[in-house]
């Protein structure tokens, strides 16, 4: 079978991502009428109708969708490839995507010690959370936890284990002694997370202790979750990492210490990080940093019999 246009192919592609034909054109940089044209050519060169055009509005039918799946899964293969073949200039910003959490509570007030043993490697830092895009996107890494399944072509570069526990503001009542029969939380609400919604449950089981019996609201971000537990309103989940610079400076306590949750952090990139020296030296950094916040947060408020970071 004879190939449409490359052209053609990209155009679609653009117009079936964002369902309009004028983003298509914004992003393509070409007019409205052009990203129409080339559609209309590409459904006469395969006899199809890939879009249904209704109210102003398009709309993919099945043929569409079917080929959208095969255009989206060929840009993107072709975008990691030719990234491999145009290796990075030495003195280009090294742009990270990371969780916005973890961003906000860890990585961004770190990054100055990155800078001063890295003056030549800027970062550049780009707040986002699971799959990624990374030729669209314009990122070379990307920091995240492996709660959802990625591209297997993407190399995977482990970080560090992720420690979880509950944390109040400091005066709470101490919750170390809390067992499997008890509730030492003093009538404190559990407060919950929608990006993190088994974290209670998920802590219970492996600390064999129990969560506070009055369940709290449940926030949009595990950020908010935290921040609502040092404003006192509950008990949260949180994340070692996330959650160490806080207890340090008093403003949250983790009566219970940190147990692991079954997760990691992984440093996600098209290419081995080995291959790009600035990633080699971000990772590297990154990997030591973690171990010693770990180590940190383990010395912090654990409770004699939990199984502790150490």
């Amino acid at each position: 079978m004879k190939l449409p246009p490359l052209n053609a192919l990209r155009v679609f592609d653009a117009a079936a991502r964002h369902q309009a034909f004028g983003k298509a054109a914004e992003e393509l940089h070409v007019t409205h009428g052009a990203v129409s044209r080339q559609v209309r050519l590409l459904e006469d060169s395969l006899g199809l109708a890939l879009f249904e055009r209704r109210n102003r509005g398009v709309f993919l039918t099945d043929p569409g969708r079917q080929l959208f799946d095969l255009t989206r899964a060929l840009f993107e293969q072709l975008a990691v490839g030719l990234a491999k073949l145009s290796p990075p200039a030495a003195d280009a910003p090294l742009v990270l995507s990371c969780e916005p959490t973890i961003a906000m509570m860890w990585l961004i007030p770190r990054l100055p010690e990155f800078q001063r043993i890295h003056p030549g490697v800027q970062v550049h830092l780009y707040a986002a959370g699971g799959p990624l895009d990374f030729a669209a996107r314009g990122v070379d890494v990307a920091l995240r936890r492996n709660d959802f399944e990625w591209d297997a072509a993407l190399h995977a570069e482990r970080v560090c284990e992720e420690w979880t526990g509950p944390v109040c503001r400091p005066g709470l009542p101490e919750a170390a002694t809390a067992g499997p029969a008890g509730d030492a939380w003093g009538g404190a609400p559990a407060l919950g997370s929608a990006t993190r919604p088994q974290a209670w449950r998920q802590w219970s089981q492996a600390s064999g202790m129990k969560p506070p019996r009055r369940a709290g609201p449940v926030y949009e971000h595990f950020y908010l979750s935290l921040q609502a537990a040092a404003a006192g309103l509950g008990v949260a989940i949180g994340s070692a990492l996330m959650a160490c610079d806080a207890v340090r400076d008093r403003r949250l306590a983790a009566p219970c210490g940190f147990v692991r949750d079954g997760s990691a952090y992984f440093l996600l990139s098209p290419r081995p990080c080995a291959e790009d020296p600035r990633a080699a030296a971000f990772l590297g950094w990154l990997r030591r940093e973690a171990a010693a916040s770990l180590r940190e947060a383990g010395a912090a408020g654990a409770g004699p019999d939990q199984s502790v970071v150490s």
